[in-house]
């Protein structure tokens, strides 16, 4: 499998984002994807997860209500629409591929969201 992120950028405080990630390379089976982020000097955290066999989605406390992760199964795409940003969103934002039936873990390349005015 491979992921290719895209929908990083610059933004003001207040402002909205919308990051996919479009994975590739082999047949699909039962999974979760998801987005987590890195800050310069902190750990990577996760952001929100998506199953692909339905359930709802889960998020970080620091993103509920803010942020919603979506699927779209026919184009094996994952979105994280992002609205009112805040200056402590920035980080680089990664996507994952985590399978629920084989040893199959996979991260992209990440993506760089700076929320600054």
């Amino acid at each position: 499998v491979q992921l290719v992120e895209s929908g990083g950028g610059l933004v003001q405080p207040g402002g909205s984002l919308r990051l996919s990630c479009a994975a590739s390379g082999t047949s699909f089976d039962f999974n979760v994807m998801g987005w987590f982020r890195q800050a310069p000097g902190t750990g990577r955290e996760l952001v929100a997860t998506i199953k692909s066999y339905g359930g709802p989605p889960t998020y970080a406390d620091s993103v509920k209500g803010r942020f919603t992760i979506s699927r779209d199964n026919s184009k094996n795409t994952i979105y994280l629409q992002m609205d009112r940003l805040k200056p402590e969103d920035t980080a680089t934002y990664y996507c994952n591929y985590k399978s629920q039936q084989r040893p199959l873990d996979v991260w992209g390349q990440g993506a760089l969201v700076t929320v600054s005015s």
